[in-house]
């Protein structure tokens, strides 16, 4: 049975990691990253480079405004993974650190 991997992170050099961990034997069962904001000139609505990559993969996606919302915390655990990889994303509350078996796995630039 393939680990169960969650990924989160927001910034363009996270795609990378995103995407080894898509095309591994691991099994990617979801994507965290930041809500879509405002950007520019035209302050256009933008979503982030990872959320882009999992759209196109069709990953499940959530995009929680804080990380301590129930809501959240119970639809990350429905995902059942085993770990999370953690790149350029945001510190994580004991809350959701707590919820994977094999911990988190976190990566700087």
């Amino acid at each position: 049975m393939a680990l169960r991997v969650v990924f989160m992170g927001t910034p363009d050099f996270a795609v990378a990691s995103l995407d080894a961990i898509y095309s591994s034997e691991y099994e990617l069962v979801g994507v965290v990253t930041v809500p879509d904001k405002p950007a520019g000139r035209g302050l256009q609505v933008q979503s982030s480079e990872v959320k882009k990559y999992a759209l196109e993969k069709g990953i499940s996606l959530l995009q929680p405004v804080k990380l301590k919302d129930f809501e959240f915390i119970e639809a990350l655990k429905q995902w059942h993974a085993d770990i999370f990889v953690v790149v350029a994303f945001r510190m994580l509350p004991c809350e959701v650190y707590d919820i994977p078996p094999k911990g988190a796995f976190n990566v700087h630039a």
